[in-house]
């Protein structure tokens, strides 16, 4: 009896665990971006495949851009979100969800422009980069992407705009001085 009752407590125990399980991973929202049928000259001709650029975040601060590959466009979309949370980035927020200050991100031809905006204002962007920065938990910002339209690399060059970002905090720390001290 003691053993039967032990048994159901652990089972219980896990299934305790797996709603956990549940709902951490209910708290990403995936998005796809692009969807491309790409071909591979073989000798027997041409294979098709699909890629799949998905971005992956949680609204509260973290965010990744994955590429799947796969014969088909289901597989690559979990491939796509797979690669995506294994490249998240750490995005610092204001109280006003917004960032702390201007930046610029490359990403081989395309250019990203991210400012901070005033609360009410909204996400002002366009194509992947909206995508990357709502997804990110950023609800008001000005960005502008210069040069190349490709989804990919915007997406890629809006990451490493979001990864530059430092608080005052961290500048305070790099410097060594008081937080007070940044302000006068």
């Amino acid at each position: 009896m003691a053993e039967q009752q032990q048994q159901q407590q652990q089972q219980q125990k896990s299934r305790k665990k797996s709603s956990r399980n549940r709902e951490k991973e209910a708290d990403w929202q995936e998005r796809v971006v692009q969807i491309r049928r790409v071909t591979k000259v073989v000798k027997g001709g041409k294979k098709l495949s699909f890629r799949a650029i998905v971005v992956v975040g949680n609204e509260r601060g973290q965010v990744g851009v994955g590429v799947g590959k796969a014969s088909d466009v289901i597989n690559a979309v979990k491939k796509g979100v797979v690669d995506g949370k294994k490249h998240l980035i750490e995005v610092p927020l204001t109280k006003n969800n917004s960032i702390p200050h201007p930046t610029n991100g490359t990403a081989t031809g395309a250019k990203v422009i991210m400012r901070p905006a005033a609360p009410g204002t909204g996400v002002i962007a366009g194509g992947a980069v909206r995508t990357v920065l709502e997804l990110a938990g950023v609800r008001n910002v000005l960005a502008k992407q210069l040069g190349s339209n490709n989804p990919l690399n915007n997406a890629r060059a809006a990451i490493h705009a979001l990864s530059s970002l430092r608080t005052f905090s961290e500048v305070a720390k790099d410097r060594g001085i008081a937080v007070e001290t940044l302000y006068s």
